[in-house]
Parts: structure tokens; sequence; C-alpha cells
């Protein structure tokens, strides 16, 4: 089998399944474990995080999706040359990855028949379904239906761990020039690892809000999770929100619950660590019933 995967958390899961030597080819975005990283990239985004601003990345993804242009080029010489057996794409956003949609051309040059999977998660029940989906295609179903038990048993530990403590009032923002909460599974994550999403509900979009949004949700834990960066990039635009009017006034500024966390690996991709993810939230909630250790994956921001 000749496996190309067009999303990290999908890629993820093929190595997961020790399905590495049968990856072909991977996008641009996945990193995730390291040994795929030698993996020949398809998929690359024609914006750079790092040379651009929030803002500007905000304004160049609005003027794809009136049709500018596409946001992500498809390496079509490098697709007819590995000649995939099966492609795991996504039809969830079309701001994340390449759609259906977009492969179809590329397709078309292609001289075999790939098996075209289309993952569309907005919930933890449904990345299990895709972890199912996967390994079903892949013939590792038995080893996806156990990684699924054993994923759905380290939620059962963090949900009873936080089972008889005050929910926390919490607020996450996955973008901050402009302000976004963050949406589909995360409110889901904060409600399990015992806190109450202030903005934004489960299995929704990721829309955009207002400063005051945020002030009058008086949030007593803030996390910043802006999609597809790391925290050492989050923090290169912590102005964004430390600038704004009554940002000290705030209730998680003045108890020092401001947290950046990695995004990508844990909360911007429906994938398996999503459940580190909310392992980490867990802990920032509520330490003292998680042995006060603070968290890989999260800084505090003083």
């Amino acid at each position: 089998m000749r496996i190309c995967s067009l999303l990290p958390g999908a890629t993820e899961v093929v190595a997961g399944l020790g399905l590495t030597d049968e990856l072909v080819a991977i996008s641009h975005e996945c990193d995730y474990p390291p040994e795929i990283r030698t993996k020949p990239v398809i998929i690359q985004s024609v914006v750079d995080p790092e040379e651009s601003s929030s803002a500007d990345i905000d304004q160049q993804v609005r003027a794809a999706l009136r049709g500018a242009g596409p946001l992500y080029r498809i390496n079509e010489i490098l697709l007819r040359q590995i000649n995939p057996t099966l492609i795991i794409t996504q039809d969830l956003c079309g701001v994340c990855a390449v759609t259906p949609k977009e492969l179809q051309r590329a397709l078309s040059e292609i001289p075999g028949d790939p098996h075209i999977l289309s993952l569309n998660a907005s919930s933890l029940d449904d990345v299990f379904q895709d972890i199912e989906m996967i390994g079903t295609a892949t013939g590792r179903r038995e080893a996806a239906a156990g990684w699924i038990l054993e994923l759905k048993a380290r939620i059962e530990k963090v949900r009873t761990g936080v089972a008889a403590a005050p929910p926390r009032p919490v607020v996450c923002l996955e973008w901050l020039d402009p302000l976004f909460s963050a949406g589909h599974w995360v409110p889901e994550l904060v409600r399990l690892a015992g806190g109450v999403d202030l903005v934004a509900h489960a299995g929704t979009e990721s829309h955009e809000i207002t400063w005051d949004n945020v002030r009058l949700a008086a949030p007593h834990v803030l996390i910043l999770m802006p999609c597809g960066f790391r925290i050492t990039r989050t923090l290169r635009e912590l102005d964004r929100l430390t600038s704004r009017p009554g940002w000290k006034d705030l209730a998680a500024v003045r108890n020092g619950e401001v947290y950046a966390v990695e995004g990508p690996a844990y909360f911007n991709r429906p994938g398996p660590r999503l459940v580190n993810g909310l392992e980490l939230l867990a802990r920032l909630f509520h330490p003292s019933r998680f042995g006060m250790a603070f968290p890989e994956g999260a800084q505090r921001i003083t």
C-alpha cells in the first residue's frame, strides 16, 4: 500500500498503526512522529506564517476564501510519480488543508485509481471514528480498536479526576488578530478537563469574537492556542492582547492564569494527541488533583 496523507492528524494515526514504511507522501504540516519528517512533502502553503503577522495571514486567508487564489499548492508531478493507492484528506475546513475538490484536477493525471478517504472530525468521537476508518482502510482495524480503547481510558481517568471539582471559567483563543474563539473539539476538551468555555460551544466552528466578548466573559483561565503556532510563535504577538484596554483587569491576568500552549501538537488538529491536550488542560485547571506538576506543552504568561 502507498499512503499519501494530507492531514497531520491522519499522518499520526498512520504512523501509530505501524504503517510508516507505507507512507509515501505527507503535507507541509505533518511533523509528528519525528520519523515521518523525511517523507516527501506533496502540499505547500502559499502563506508563510513565519514571515507574516497574524493580521496579514488573516487577510490572505479571507482573500483566498473569496476566490482570489488557493491557499495550498499540490505537487502534481510528485503525486503522479508516487501513484498512491490511498489518499487521506478532509472536507471540514477549507483553511486547514486541501479538500477533496482541490484534489480533483491533480487526481485526473494519476494513472491509477487511488482510494480517497475524506475525514470530517469536529469532536472526540469523530476523531475515534477517523482512527477506525483509517484502520479499516489500511488493514489495521484491530490495532485501531485497541488504540481507541486506550485513548478512551485516558479520557475517563481525567473525567474521574475532576468530577468533584468546581468548573473553571475558561476562554480559549485560536487567533489573536483578529480574535477567534477555539471551536470544534476544544470546548469539549475544556469541559472534560473540568472547565466551562465561556465563548464557544462544542462542535461549532471557530468564530471571530471581540475584545469586549472576552472582557465581559471574565475568564479565570485564558488559553492561547493560535492555529498552527508553536508557543514561541505565539509569544511574538503577545502584545496583540497585552496592549488592549482592560488587559490587566482580567481575572486570569490578575491570578497568573494566562497560558500559551502548543496548539498544533495538542489542540488545532483532529488526531489522537487531542487526548494529550485534554490531560494538559486538566493539569492547568486543577493542578492539585494531578500532582501539581506543570504540564509540558504549556507556558505561563506573566
